[in-house]
């Protein structure tokens, strides 16, 4: 008992949050960068929380930098229950300009991050500048056990997690050329006549959702000479006007160089995820971005469904 007395004596708290970042970046650098430290000092906090508890927390790895040991990975499932509980904490007590205050890291597919989240956000920073919103849109999948995010939107719902998930929209997909490519070739009238056109789409094996892989399906024959794994890419070569592109209707729509093709017949809807962990859902400014998102989704519902090509803001 008084061994453990004197380890608690000893704890300095301020490095559970030096042993969070080091947990979910995995490197000392990427850490005190989040931290706005020195590398050194990181180094020194993680050395002196291993040495109060008297267990080694991580196991260095030249390719894959901080690994968690089993004990590292015990005090994990611990650390950030307090931490989110002194995030709370802090709320309650606090008066509600705090409430109204602090950061929020938002994690969401390339497209629907930079054509749609980004402008839409910019209202909101602008009605609570006390919170600062990061945007990750990023063509890989992002991970909240990690804290890569605090919000996810993803193409899929989470099989499993302590996480709060709703649905947030559906989204239409359509092919699409450029007047360019049209005044090239002439224009396409069925999808007999696609046969032979050049396209450009995902790179299969590197997707990152299966869900993105929707050429072949559709399109068995589909010849895409050029391919990326960044659907801004494909998009930008389809206004380059030599292929064509399977793009979603909240990025193409908004594009007047873009002209949807046999809408009728090609017509592919998917969904987009919004979740986040349960133990950040009730934090007011994660609540007041999540309910800014489903309100400004639900007003642009026509764009999402390629019925409209502008862009609506909410009030």
């Amino acid at each position: 008992m008084q061994k453990d007395l004197t380890s608690l004596a000893s704890l300095n708290w301020d490095d559970l949050k030096f042993f969070l970042e080091v947990a979910r970046t995995r490197k000392a650098s990427s850490a005190s960068r989040r931290l706005g430290v020195d590398y050194t000092t990181v180094s020194r906090r993680i050395s002196a929380l291993e040495k109060a508890l008297g267990t080694l927390l991580f196991e260095k790895s030249r390719t894959s930098g901080f690994l968690l040991t089993r004990e590292g990975q015990r005090l994990l499932d611990y650390a950030e229950p307090i931490e989110s509980m002194l995030h709370m904490a802090c709320e309650q007590v606090s008066g509600s300009g705090l409430a109204l205050s602090g950061h929020v890291r938002m994690g969401c597919t390339e497209g629907f991050g930079s054509f749609f989240i980004t402008p839409l956000l910019s209202r909101f920073v602008e009605a609570y500048p006390a919170i600062s919103v990061d945007i990750l849109p990023l063509p890989h999948f992002i991970s909240l056990s990690k804290r890569e995010a605090d919000i996810v939107i993803a193409l899929e719902r989470p099989e499993h997690g302590p996480y709060v998930c709703c649905k947030l929209a559906d989204y239409r997909l359509r092919l699409y050329a450029s007047d360019a490519y049209l005044q090239r070739h002439g224009p396409v009238n069925s999808v007999a006549q696609l046969a032979g056109h050049p396209f450009v789409s995902y790179v299969d094996d590197l997707a990152f959702s299966p869900e993105l892989l929707y050429l072949s399906p559709i399109l068995p024959n589909a010849h895409a000479g050029l391919r990326s794994t960044s659907v801004v890419a494909q998009y930008v070569a389809a206004l380059q006007g030599r292929s064509l592109a399977i793009l979603p209707c909240f990025l193409a729509a908004q594009d007047k160089r873009l002209l949807p093709l046999l809408a009728d017949e090609i017509d592919i809807t998917r969904q987009f995820w919004m979740y986040c962990r349960e133990d950040l859902r009730k934090l007011k400014r994660i609540t007041l971005l999540w309910d800014y998102i489903r309100e400004v989704t639900e007003l642009n519902g026509p764009l999402l469904l390629g019925e409209t090509r502008d862009l609506r803001f909410a009030d």
